[in-house]
């Protein structure tokens, strides 16, 4: 049977569960964090409940592209073109939905990935 009522238990013994609960969390998240993982832990809570959360990933975004440098005149000119090429198929707009957030909306399919040249 559950119950909802407050602790019968003192609120100097509550910070102390809180404390050790945080120390807890806080030595298996620094036991557990490799080289090159980035973590975050958050607690909240009162006198009724306390919780606390962790999240953790890699540091790296697997997402990050690493665009080539462009070099020779032969390279930037190349690079212009396709640019040019880019623009007048797709005809990218700026446009802001009902939030008012921007977002851009282009002419043809696949520009939203880079794509649109042939």
């Amino acid at each position: 049977m559950f119950t909802n009522r407050t602790a019968e238990k003192s609120s100097a013994s509550w910070s102390i569960a809180r404390l050790g609960a945080v120390m807890t969390l806080a030595a298996l998240t620094l036991t557990s964090a490799a080289a090159g993982t980035a973590f975050d832990l958050n607690c909240v809570g009162g006198v009724t409940s306390f919780n606390c959360v962790e999240q953790s990933a890699a540091a790296r975004d697997p997402y990050v592209r690493i665009v080539p440098e462009v070099r020779g005149e032969q390279q930037k000119a190349q690079a212009a073109a396709r640019d040019r090429n880019w623009l007048s198929r797709c005809h990218p707009v700026v446009e802001h939905d009902i939030y008012g957030v921007a977002r851009y909306r282009y002419a043809a399919p696949g520009c939203e990935f880079g794509l649109g040249t042939d």
